[in-house]
């Protein structure tokens, strides 16, 4: 694929999970319980969404035609959606804003469970994308 086409596909996925977020985080109040909510769920997503197209980037005639649809899917939907969705960014200036509140300890606190609870739902999307891929018919 050339680089302006996957720019264009990122760029459009990143609008619409930006959008995503948004309308997420508008809905339930900018809070740190929505920012992580948010960044666990893209995690979760990805899991499942990269696992899900995995496979087809080899070969020629119909595999190197498959192949192509999912790159084009990984980048519209994973880079770009779950990209423009999840905001680690908003994590960073969190914590600062607790730190410099002098809650330190907090802001620690809240970077690490993100990290792992993201981590979490990260596997457990790849997990349960594998056994729905293998309960798919070819």
């Amino acid at each position: 694929m050339r680089v302006p086409a996957a720019v264009a596909w990122v760029a459009l996925g990143g609008a619409i999970g930006t959008s995503a977020r948004v309308a997420v985080t508008e809905a339930i109040a900018p809070t740190l319980a929505a920012t992580l909510t948010i960044n666990v769920l893209g995690a979760f997503l990805l899991g499942a969404l990269l696992t899900a197209l995995e496979g087809g980037e080899d070969g020629g005639g119909r595999n190197h035609d498959e192949g192509r649809r999912r790159q084009r899917a990984r980048l519209l939907l994973g880079t770009g959606v779950c990209g423009g969705f999840t905001t680690y960014s908003l994590i960073a200036l969190q914590a600062a804003t607790l730190t410099r509140a002098g809650d330190g300890p907090a802001a620690l606190a809240y970077c690490v469970v993100t990290l792992v609870l993201g981590a979490v739902a990260t596997t457990l999307g790849m997990v349960l994308a594998a056994v729905a891929r293998r309960g798919t018919p070819s």
